[in-house]
């Protein structure tokens, strides 16, 4: 049965107004230039706003999906996606995306959330190790094989409709690393996939009730601005690559901290 009760009438204090759209606008600059970001919008919705792990899980998606589409929609107005070249990686990652919202909805984050803090710690060292490939990564370098390629789009599809918080991050190694993307093509592409299959995620986690929808809009609201701001103004500046790469590296020492209880 469809469960959307939680639209129910929910007094917030303007202190947690101000956080969750600050916080909110804040995870919408970092998932459009880096990736993320959900670390900060799920930190709001367990830590300030006091929903279990499950329910701030589904409610972040809401945030999610008005950051992605927004900023998706302004790429694609820029022509930064182009459809024929990269249809491939956004039809495998949706593919695997299905298969993680349908797995996040009976089985624990815990042991994913194990293995994500090491793998997290392995992405730092790969930043940080020749950063010109990041920042001018060369095409003309080879591809990783098509089935190793493929094979990584999916998992990260998988992981993003399982987890999302840190998908992006992981999905711009294999972008830049593996197809030898720029950083901000490999952006665009990451928000367009995330924006297609976060919606009808969605309608999955309120099927379950897992979805809080004062929280999750509140908190959309600022992720909105800040991802379509970030990408309006991205296109225009040459040395974006140079931003998103430090911006990358500064999500992933937070992350970091956040997730091995340094903070």
């Amino acid at each position: 049965m469809w469960n959307c009760a939680r639209i129910n009438r929910i007094d917030l204090e303007w202190w947690q107004i101000v956080l969750a759209v600050g916080g909110g606008f804040l995870a919408g600059i970092i998932n459009t230039l880096a990736g993320n970001g959900s670390a900060i919008t799920l930190s709001i919705l367990t830590e300030v706003l006091g929903l279990p792990g499950g329910m701030a899980n589904g409610t972040n998606r809401i945030g999610v999906a008005l950051q992605t589409i927004s900023s998706a929609v302004t790429f694609q107005r820029a022509k930064v996606i182009h459809w024929k070249e990269q249809a491939r990686p956004i039809l495998l990652m949706t593919i695997g995306a299905f298969a993680g919202i349908a797995t996040a909805l009976w089985v624990s984050n815990e042991q994913f959330m194990f293995v994500f803090r090491y793998m997290i710690v392995i992405m730092l060292f790969l930043l940080l190790i020749k950063p010109k490939r990041w920042i001018q990564p060369n095409p003309e370098l080879p591809k990783w094989p098509r089935p190793v390629l493929d094979l990584s789009l999916l998992a990260m599809g998988f992981y993003g409709g399982f987890i999302q918080m840190g998908m992006g991050i992981f999905f711009l190694a294999v972008a830049v690393l593996g197809a030898r993307l720029t950083l901000l093509k490999a952006n665009a592409i990451k928000v367009m996939v995330v924006g297609i299959y976060t919606v009808p995620a969605i309608f999955l986690f309120a099927w379950e009730g897992k979805i809080q929808w004062v929280f999750g809009l509140t908190i959309g609201v600022g992720q909105l601005l800040g991802g379509w701001l970030t990408a309006r103004y991205a296109i225009r500046f040459p040395q974006i690559n140079t931003w998103a790469y430090y911006m990358l590296i500064a999500a992933v020492v937070l992350a970091i901290a956040s997730l091995f209880n340094l903070l």
